[in-house]
């Protein structure tokens, strides 16, 4: 990298920042509180990923993904999953069409909803694997094959999910290599009294507030590049890939409470995920390079859906999350 493109990226570093302040300003319009779950979901789109939000109903999951694609001046699409959801109703269809000049027949595809920016999957695990796996495709490689042609996607193009914990039944859990795509799993918890006292007051007024567009999609793209090129010093690095390969009951340096508790452990991609994600989590936050507590920051959303529990951890009501946290207390001095 040469010293103007250092330059003009040490800039970009500081407008991204106090870009991204001014999201959580205009997004703090309309959702009360959940400024970890905000700041997950910025750090996922900087690194062109993908998020799976999961949390109880009635806690605006819906409302906060719709907010944050307007203050980036992005293309919303929304689509419902149900159990009658077919894969044409995401990537769209064929249909017949005359023309009434020539009366000439031909096939013409009708675009689906998945030809947006930012897709919000709603309640993803309520429609069958063949449906979930139409998101596939779409989510790894930015384009969908329909009609026997391949077409790209627009970029910025950022799939965010949402699943109830509680409702069961009538659902379908989603395979781990579809979990695997998603880059983050955010849980959104209950806001504290003081944010629900608030909640109630502000949405039952007869105010109505309209968030103002903070980034365009080449804004996004151009920033999205920016992280690529943040540097990472060695340690930080090690210390993400040591923490992956940790959760790996089979490896020689795996904790006892792995060997006990872990049946599968995060795959490579954790890896990579937990240092795209440290990048943008220290560019928001105004840094120029991460730290390994930007590490220990996302290892949670990173891993936690990656990790899959045996039954001695379900007999002694221990999670993917308590398996985490105990393996960074016992890293912490990395």
């Amino acid at each position: 990298m040469n010293e103007e493109q250092q330059h003009d990226d040490l800039e970009i570093v500081e407008e991204l920042k106090e870009a991204g302040d001014r999201i959580r300003t205009e997004i703090a319009k309309v959702i009360i509180g959940q400024q970890d779950v905000i700041q997950q979901l910025l750090t996922v789109l900087l690194a062109n990923g993908h998020a799976l939000l999961i949390g109880v109903p009635g806690l605006a999951k819906t409302l906060l993904i719709n907010t944050l694609s307007r203050t980036l001046d992005l293309k919303f699409s929304r689509i419902q999953f149900t159990p009658d959801l077919m894969p044409s109703d995401i990537t769209g269809t064929e249909i017949l069409e005359e023309d009434r000049t020539t009366g000439h027949r031909e096939f013409k595809f009708i675009r689906g909803p998945i030809f947006a920016n930012v897709i919000l999957a709603d309640e993803v695990n309520r429609t069958p694997p063949k449906t979930q796996a139409a998101l596939l495709q779409a989510m790894q490689e930015h384009e969908v094959t329909a009609a026997g042609e391949s077409m790209k996607l627009d970029e910025p193009f950022f799939v965010l999910a949402t699943q109830n914990p509680i409702e069961q039944e009538g659902t379908y859990p989603l395979p781990e290599a579809q979990l695997d795509r998603f880059m983050f799993s955010i849980y959104m918890d209950y806001p504290s009294r003081n944010e629900e006292i608030e909640i109630a007051r502000s949405t039952t007024s007869a105010l109505e507030a309209e968030p103002e567009h903070i980034l365009t999609g080449s804004d996004v793209k151009k920033l999205q590049q920016l992280i690529r090129r943040v540097p990472v010093a060695d340690h930080v690095v090690e210390y993400a890939v040591s923490l992956a390969r940790m959760t790996r009951p089979n490896e020689a340096d795996a904790p006892p409470f792995i060997r006990d508790r872990v049946s599968w452990g995060a795959g490579p991609r954790a890896s990579q995920y937990l240092i795209l994600g440290a990048k943008a989590r220290s560019v928001l936050m105004g840094n120029y390079t991460p730290t390994p507590e930007d590490v220990r920051a996302l290892a949670l959303p990173v891993l936690r859906h990656r990790i899959v529990t045996n039954f001695n951890a379900d007999a002694d009501g221990v999670t993917a999350d308590d398996i985490i946290t105990q393996l960074m207390d016992e890293t912490k001095d990395a």
